[in-house]
């Protein structure tokens, strides 16, 4: 996710609509680990997918462990030939750095050093990439473990807090130009410690954040870029819906979030309400035709029930680009996926099938995906 030096703000950074516009440039993609590939030519080829679909941008994942501060060798050559293709593409490339299993959730001063010296390591060895995502959803349990202390504070806030401001200085040593992206947080929790399933709504974590950076008295920001995960609870949800009395955010609860951000961070030399903001997962699933169901596995998964048609789903996705368009602080969308998952217990919420054909919602897609990259789409009607 570069370029030449010239090119760097340009395709690294993107730009944020002037204050007072009704719309503005925005970059639109899509997570995809499908783009990883061992070959320069493979790779290239699903960053060309991408480009075919309108898109300028592409998040991919990369795993840490306990211990580890060298990127393992197999996964840094994956990850350069995304960073080549996407280079030749002129697409923006944003590595998402996480533990694949909460078991390994950097909790100790030593774990927390190691995942940011691994994150700068990365960033070294891939220097046309200036976006770093640090965590994910680290607001489930699935993800951070634990969430609670045994007197039922949150736990999960303070350490996250933690990391993300060791990262931001390790990845900052070995760029000022690199983009710390924090939160990365799911769009919804329970906030109960008696639950079985321990999380956290995005409504508390920003606020246990706001109150760990404010306690620990530091000077420097945590981060450049607060992403957050906007899903609807069902894919027949349309992204206009807004939660106002509840402690979920969707895209339409753009206010909600801009004031989370002001009541954690403002008066601190983090940003809070000028923060850039980045929908880095949102996705609409779209049922499997007939002819397509062999390629897939699973077809009686009560999740697959959880599916429009793709009309509907080109529509919602125009739908999120429009409202992101129109938020002023909001500087990115990524659809997750650009291809489906062959399994129905998972995600077919791309815009192309397993066999990488294209749904007929990509076009739909590709025309909204341009005017929202050159700032031409209309605000949805209020």
């Amino acid at each position: 996710m570069v370029i030449a030096v010239g090119l760097l703000g340009l395709v690294a950074c993107g730009p944020i609509g002037e204050s007072g516009d009704e719309n503005h440039k925005i970059f639109v993609g899509a997570l995809e680990d499908l783009v990883k590939q061992p070959t320069p030519a493979e790779a290239r080829k699903r960053v060309e997918h991408a480009t075919a679909a309108g898109f300028d941008a592409l998040g991919v994942t990369t795993p840490w462990a306990p211990g580890q501060v060298d990127p393992d060798p197999g996964q840094l050559l994956i990850l350069k030939n995304v960073a080549d293709a996407a280079v030749a593409e002129k697409v923006r490339v944003l590595v998402s750095i996480f533990q694949y299993r909460n078991r390994d959730t950097p909790l100790t001063d030593e774990e927390q050093q190691e995942f940011a010296d691994y994150s700068a390591r990365l960033a070294r060895e891939l220097p046309s990439v200036r976006d770093f995502i640090i965590g994910n959803e680290p607001n489930l349990n699935g993800f951070w473990f634990p969430q609670f202390d045994e007197s039922g504070r949150s736990a999960a806030g303070p350490a996250y807090t933690s990391l993300l401001a060791r990262s931001y200085d390790a990845l900052k040593a070995v760029s000022p130009e690199i983009n710390v992206i924090g939160g990365a947080l799911a769009p919804r929790g329970a906030d109960d410690p008696e639950s079985p399933r321990h999380t956290q709504s995005p409504t508390a974590f920003i606020r246990d954040m706001g109150a760990a950076y404010r306690a620990s008295g530091r000077e420097e920001p945590l981060m450049d870029i607060f992403a957050i995960h906007p899903y609807l609870e069902r894919s027949a949800i349309p992204p206009s819906t807004e939660h106002p009395a509840g402690t979920s955010i969707g895209i339409a609860d753009y206010e909600k979030l801009v004031g989370l951000l002001e009541e954690a961070f403002d008066g601190t030399a983090q940003e809070g309400g000028d923060l850039p903001i980045a929908y880095t997962e949102f996705g609409v699933q779209a049922e499997i035709p007939e002819n397509k169901q062999h390629l897939y596995e699973n077809l009686d998964s009560p999740l697959g029930v959880d599916a429009v048609d793709e009309e509907t789903q080109g529509r919602y996705y125009r739908e999120a680009l429009e409202l992101a368009s129109c938020q002023e602080t909001v500087i990115g969308v990524l659809l997750f996926h650009l291809y489906d998952e062959p399994d129905l217990d998972r995600w077919q919420s791309g815009v192309y099938y397993v066999d990488s054909t294209p749904k007929s919602s990509l076009p739909a897609v590709q025309e909204a995906a341009i005017a929202a990259r050159n700032g031409e789409l209309e605000c949805p009607d209020d």
